[in-house]
This record gives structure tokens, sequence and C-alpha cells, in this order.
């Protein structure tokens, strides 16, 4: 759905050199920047580097020229035809890849509107040129937890709020809105890029996942919000339970010995997250060639009931592969029973599990049909700029 004008440039910022060889990681930026180019707009994305975060391929620190970090950022870019469209700043703008700083600062100030993804960008002479600066908030509860115990304020300096947890603000979510207008909106898929795929093989479920990620436990209000790997202990019996094959590439750290003996002797098949979703065709690939996914979320998303819905979910039903997906407050959202099934305790995963394989084809065409309907990054993106008028 292109525009019929070009209507203007629009800025998203956010971290991606600071994740090479995490192909997920790159596709939520890219979904954004190719999606609003889908429809008619100028991007232009900003991302920011630090010296100590500069590794070569083995992992070891080195120089900026040097760098994987830089190799993985230009290969993303050129890839996906964002040449000219992208600035990245080394060192806190000592050096500048791609559109010069001049140049950044006159197109911000030309622009519709600056996407700040959880606030990444901090530079305030950049953040001051542009007209509305609107913070993305791709990881709900965390930071409106944060600012409300007065840990952390990652909301300062922003017009307008955007979350991906559809039901903050509703009476059931405990999240608190710290007093701001909070405008939902679901991640996009850009259609034309994750095409309906036919499984090679129709009994493997898939996902890719971290077992804890960058942000600890929060206690609030006498409650523990928790990580990944507090619910997926709840359901790692499944596919012992079910006696199907469970891919899974996790990013786990060896000395958690204990839970990988325990996947392990429940019939996980654990695959090296490197070669599963190691760039964004990898990731891609490695989605493609699953017939569904099985999608634990953060304890924090479920014992909230966000409404929050896994970006690489999306992915999977764009693809064609049903989504087994633990429930944190969708239902109310979106179609489930039907390509999109949701589940709360463990027989309730395993009966999704049955449901789908059982029914594949329904499942599969269901799944893309509920993409098409409720995450096209046309209509989501459409939506989006409408509600920031």
């Amino acid at each position: 759905m292109l525009m019929a004008n070009n209507p203007g440039i629009i800025v998203l910022a956010g971290s991606l050199a600071q994740k090479p060889g995490s192909g997920g990681h790159t596709w939520v930026f890219l979904q954004y920047l190719l999606g609003f180019k889908s429809l008619g707009w100028d991007v232009l994305f900003l991302d920011e580097l630090d010296p100590a975060r500069c590794v070569d391929g083995a992992g070891a620190v080195c120089s900026f020229e040097r760098s994987w970090n830089l190799r993985y950022f230009l290969a993303v870019m050129e890839r996906f035809g964002l040449v000219g469209s992208f600035s990245l700043s080394y060192n806190r703008g000592e050096q500048f890849v791609g559109v010069p700083r001049e140049e950044v600062l006159a197109r911000i100030q030309r622009s519709a509107l600056l996407l700040n993804v959880m606030g990444f960008l901090k530079d305030e002479e950049i953040l001051a040129q542009a007209p509305r600066r609107v913070f993305l908030d791709i990881d709900p509860g965390f930071g409106q937890m944060w600012k409300d115990l007065h840990l952390a304020d990652v909301f300062t300096g922003h017009d307008d709020f955007v979350t991906i947890g559809e039901n903050i603000g509703q009476p059931a979510c405990p999240i608190p809105t710290c007093g701001l207008n909070w405008i939902t909106s679901p991640q996009p898929v850009v259609l034309e890029h994750w095409p309906f795929t036919v499984a090679p093989a129709r009994d493997k479920f898939t996902s890719v996942a971290s077992w804890r990620g960058a942000y600890g436990p929060v206690d609030y209000h006498g409650k523990t919000y928790g990580l990944r790997v507090h619910e997926f202990r709840k359901f790692l019996a499944l596919p012992r339970l079910t006696r199907r094959p469970f891919h899974l590439a996790l990013d786990i750290h060896p000395s958690e010995t204990k839970d990988l003996a325990s996947l392990a002797d429940n019939g996980w098949t654990l695959v090296d997250p490197a070669e599963a979703a190691g760039d964004p065709w990898k990731y891609q690939a490695f989605i493609q060639s699953s017939a569904a996914e099985f999608m634990v979320a953060k304890n924090m998303y479920v014992d909230t009931q966000s409404g929050w819905f896994s970006d690489r979910s999306i992915c999977y039903l764009a693809s064609g592969k049903p989504v087994l997906a633990q429930d944190t407050g969708i239902g109310a959202l979106y179609p489930t029973g039907a390509g999109l099934v949701t589940f709360r305790t463990i027989e309730e995963a395993v009966a999704g599990a049955e449901e789908i394989m059982g029914n594949y084809d329904r499942h599969a065409r269901a799944a893309r049909d509920i993409a098409e309907e409720y995450f096209d990054s046309d209509k989501v993106l459409g939506r989006l700029l409408a509600k920031l008028g």
C-alpha cells in the first residue's frame, strides 16, 4: 500500500550494532524501517557504538574499523536497501559512518517524528532537533516499574509514548502508567519479506529465545516479576509428554547446568543460536523450516497480562507457521484457537500441540490470515501514525 506522494521522513533510533549476530533483534528494527518505506516514507536509522562493545569474530575487543559490529551493521544496511538511510555514531560522535552528523541534524529537523526504541538515543543535540520525540517501549513492564520505584526513568525527554504492551492502562494490568498517556500498538511484520512457506517437515516445534535476557527480576508492590527462565521451567516436560520434537535455539550460559540437564532429560533439542539466528537470513530460514512455534514469555509479561506478543511469533505467523503461545492477555486482542493457540498450564500446552499437529493445514492457513489481518506493517504502522496524529 504505497502512498501516492512521499509524506516525509521518519527517524528510528535503536541499538543494532551492539548486538551483531542476533538476527531476531535485527529484524525488530527492519520491520519498522522497511514498513515505513513501504508506506512511502523516507527513513533514517540512528545507532551508536561504544569502543568497549567493539569485538572481532572471536569476541575479543578490537578497533572499530576491524570490528564484527561494523561489518555486520553495514551488511544488514546494504542487503536491505538502506544505504544512505543510516548513521552510526562511534565513541559519542567521534566518528560517523553513513550520514554525517550535520546532515543527520538537518534531516531530523525536516522529519515528522523520531521513534526512539527504549529511549536508546540520548544525544541531547540530536533529540532537540526532532519535532516529535516518541518513546517506543518494546519491553513492557520493566521501564514503568523502574520509574514508579524511582530506580530509573527512561521516559524523560519524550513527547509521546508507544508500547507493545497492549493491555497497559487496563484495570486488570498492574503495570503502572506513570501518569503517561500510553498509545498501544502491536509490532509490525513486512509481509513482502515474510511469505507463506511450506514446512519441509510438519512435526517440529521450534523457537529462538534467551534464557534470562538483559534485565533482572523486578520486585514491585510485594510481588516479584521475573524472566523467561521462571516460566519455561513450568513446561520442561512438554516434549516428553507429547512425544514430539521440540528444537530450541536457546541463548543459555553453560553454567546453567541444572537447567541444561533438565532440558536434555525431557527431550529438548538445543540448537546453536549462532547457526539458527546468527544473522537476519539464518533467522528467517530457521523459522521458515519449522512447522510451528512454541512460545514461552517472560514472567513479567505473563503475570501482568500485559498483552505483549512476540515479534518472533509474528514472523512465524506470517510464514504460515502456527504458534502455540503462552497467554499474556492476548485473548481479547487477537483471535485464538486456529493458527494462534494459547495456553496457561502444561495440560493446555499438551492439548494445544496435539490440536495444531492434528489439524496442521487449517492452522497454517489461519496463521497467515492472522498475520495479514492484525500485523501487516502497512496496517499497523498506518494506525500508529494516525494515533500519533
